[in-house]
C-alpha cells in the first residue's frame, strides 16, 4: 500500500500508458469496438492492443462480447467508480457537521482519508478565530505524527499497521512518537478510547483531537479532527472539544449507515 515518492514523465510505465488510452477510447462514445478498430485509433499494432485487451479483460476492466468479439468497459471500472463516488458522497454528508462543529468549537476543522500510507486533507472548515495555516485539501500528512492519522492508522490491518511501524518514523518535534514500541501502545489506546490527540506532534504551538468516522459495516473510512493553537487548545477545554468531536464523528457515521453511532450517541 506504501505510496511511493517517484513522480514525473521519467517514471512512466509506456504499457499502464497505452492501456489508459486504451481504457480511454473505449469510453469515447461507441459502445463497443474491435481489436482493428481500436488499434487504428491508438496508432499501435493490432497485437499489442490485443495483449493489453487480454489483460485487462482478466482484471475485469474490459469485456468481450462473445458473440461479435468486440470489447466494452468493465463492470471492475464501475466498482472503482463507486468508491470515488461513495468518497464524495462522504464530504457532502460531513461539510454541514464539521462546520457546525468549527462555529460551536471556535477551531478548525479537517476531514482526513487515506490514500495508500498518506493521510490526506479532502475537506476543511476554517474558523476566523483559529485559522491552521499548515493545512489545505489535497494536501498529505504524517501517518504516525497527528491525531487524524493516528486514528487511520490504529485502525489499519495488522499487517499494514506494522509496515509503518517499521519506519521511518520522522520526528518534526521533541513530542513526536518515533519508537515503534510505543507508538504501537499509543494506538492501541486509541482504539480503545475513541480518539486520538496530537500534542504539538507536528508542529510546536499547534494541538489536534480527532475521532474516527465509520462507514455502514462499522469501519473506519476517514477521521475528522479538530485543530487550533496550543494557547487556545488548552488541557482545560481538552475534554470538551475530544466529546464534540467524537459526537460529530458518530453523527456523520449515522449518516454514512453506521448502525451502532446512535446508541453510542445516546450513551454520551
Amino acid at each position: 500500500m506504501r505510496s511511493s515518492p517517484a513522480s514525473g514523465p521519467g517514471y512512466n510505465v509506456r504499457a499502464v500508458e497505452r492501456a489508459m488510452e486504451l481504457l480511454s477510447a473505449l469510453a469515447g462514445g461507441d459502445p463497443a469496438l474491435g481489436v482493428t478498430e481500436l488499434a487504428e485509433r491508438l496508432g499501435l499494432h493490432k497485437s499489442t492492443v490485443h495483449r493489453l485487451l487480454v489483460t485487462l479483460e482478466g482484471g475485469g476492466f474490459v469485456e468481450q462480447d462473445q458473440v461479435s468479439g468486440r470489447y466494452r468497459l468493465g463492470l471492475k471500472l464501475f466498482e472503482l467508480g463507486a468508491v470515488v463516488g461513495a468518497r464524495q458522497e462522504l464530504r457532502c454528508e460531513a461539510l454541514p457537521y464539521m462546520r457546525d462543529l468549527s462555529a460551536k468549537s471556535g477551531h478548525t476543522v479537517h476531514l482526513v482519508l487515506l490514500s495508500g500510507y498518506d493521510p490526506i486533507y479532502v475537506e476543511k472548515v476554517e474558523n476566523p478565530h483559529s485559522v491552521v495555516s499548515y493545512s489545505q485539501i489535497g494536501k498529505k500528512l504524517p501517518l504516525h505524527a497527528t491525531a487524524a492519522g493516528k486514528v487511520l492508522l490504529a485502525h489499519l490491518p495488522p499487517a499494514d499497521q506494522e509496515e509503518v511501524l517499521r519506519g521511518p518514523l520522522a520526528a518534526y518535534t521533541p513530542n513526536t512518537i518515533t519508537d515503534p514500541a510505543v507508538l504501537r501502545e499509543h494506538l492501541a489506546r486509541i482504539v480503545k478510547q475513541g480518539y486520538a490527540l496530537d500534542n504539538e506532534e507536528l508542529e510546536l504551538g499547534l494541538r489536534c483531537v480527532a475521532a474516527p468516522i465509520r462507514g455502514a459495516r462499522g469501519h473506519v473510512v476517514a477521521s475528522l479532527s479538530l485543530s487550533g493553537l496550543s494557547a487556545t487548545l488548552t488541557p482545560e477545554r481538552l475534554p470538551g472539544l475530544t466529546a464534540a468531536a467524537r459526537e460529530t464523528a458518530l453523527a456523520i457515521s449515522h449518516r454514512l449507515g453506521y448502525s451502532e453511532a446512535l446508541s453510542l450517541l445516546r450513551q454520551g
